[in-house]
């Protein structure tokens, strides 16, 4: 058993020493994977437990310029990640059919490598999304899919960065920020106030888009399995998979959300009933931040510390004492 750990323990230090891009070793995070893993499992537990609890007997905050600062911010940080990922690679050089990574300090490869790493750091900006589903007591948005999504990206990236940043599988960065500034741009609007709803018709279609993203990392991806390219096959997998993964869990939501939807208002509709379909907050991760801008005056009925009367929020303190 001792021999056996010290194995693991020996190849566990000659993958990260010799077999990653020394490049990247002594940038920040990058010198083990434990940091972002303990940062990773600090936000699942975070959003899922602590944060519901601090927040349990507190009026939900009102973020709106939080928001819409935020909002902007990843609209301008996802156009410069798509800029450097297009300058430095895919709208420049880069071939998309195979790609080697480029292991040299070359002014061009260290700025695919940097811009890697700051998509990398993205990840972790990201969270944001479901703190701010916590800090507005919207906790029935924090699916574990949602939560899963989320938190796994920065590990995910982390291997990329620390292994192979540049090169075939950079693609996914590539598209991804592009789909962002759809994204985050729908938000901005969204968060601006309700005079803004008359421009965001096109939500549905942003888990359409997320689902063509996703089928055209898997093509780019599983092609190296067909053809001669000098590209480490783990990564083709480790990217390919998680294409395929994420776009069936979007397509079934997307068909949990909008298709049966869609089918059960026409249905209602032979019978002559009057539908008024409920507002649906999904659409992107699972969950959009749509619902941070809705309304929330009315607190729900808390169970214990305070308690809800009509639009205020009363200390159960003074209602159960009579003298109060």
């Amino acid at each position: 058993m001792t021999q056996l750990i010290r194995n693991v323990i020996d190849g566990y230090h000659d993958l990260m020493d010799n077999k990653s891009d020394p490049r990247v070793n002594d940038w920040f995070l990058m010198s083990s994977p434990f940091p972002t893993l303990l940062i990773c499992l600090t936000y699942a537990y975070g959003v899922k437990v602590v944060g519901p609890k601090l927040m349990e007997n507190r009026k939900p905050f009102n973020l709106k310029y939080t928001l819409i600062f935020y909002n902007l911010f990843q609209v301008i940080f996802s156009t410069y990640l798509f800029y450097e990922s297009a300058v430095a690679g895919w709208m420049n050089h880069y071939s998309f059919k195979c790609q080697p990574v480029d292991y040299s300090r070359s002014p061009l490869a260290m700025r695919m490598a940097r811009g890697c790493w700051w998509y990398y750091f993205s990840k972790f900006t990201e969270f944001l999304d479901t703190i701010f589903f916590v800090l507005r007591k919207k906790n029935d948005h924090i699916s574990t899919l949602h939560v899963i999504h989320h938190g796994i990206m920065p590990m995910s990236v982390w291997f990329g960065v620390k292994f192979t940043p540049g090169g075939h599988s950079t693609f996914f960065g590539f598209l991804n920020t592009f789909v962002h500034i759809i994204m985050y741009s729908y938000y901005l609007i969204a968060a601006l106030g309700p005079q803004y709803q008359k421009y965001l018709w096109w939500k549905k279609y942003l888990t359409t888009i997320q689902m063509i993203q996703f089928v055209l990392v898997m093509v780019h991806a599983f092609q190296l399995l067909f053809i001669d390219c000098n590209y480490p096959k783990a990564f083709v997998w480790w990217i390919g998979l998680h294409a395929v993964m994420f776009y069936f869990l979007f397509s079934n939501f997307y068909k949990q959300t909008y298709v049966k939807k869609e089918k059960k208002v026409k249905s209602d509709d032979h019978k002559d009933e009057e539908v008024k379909p409920k507002r649906s907050n999904i659409g992107i991760c699972f969950t959009t931040q749509t619902a941070l801008y809705e309304k929330t005056d009315d607190v729900k009925e808390m169970t214990k510390g305070y308690t809800s009367d009509g639009n205020r929020l009363r200390n159960r303190v003074f209602i159960d004492n009579p003298r109060a």
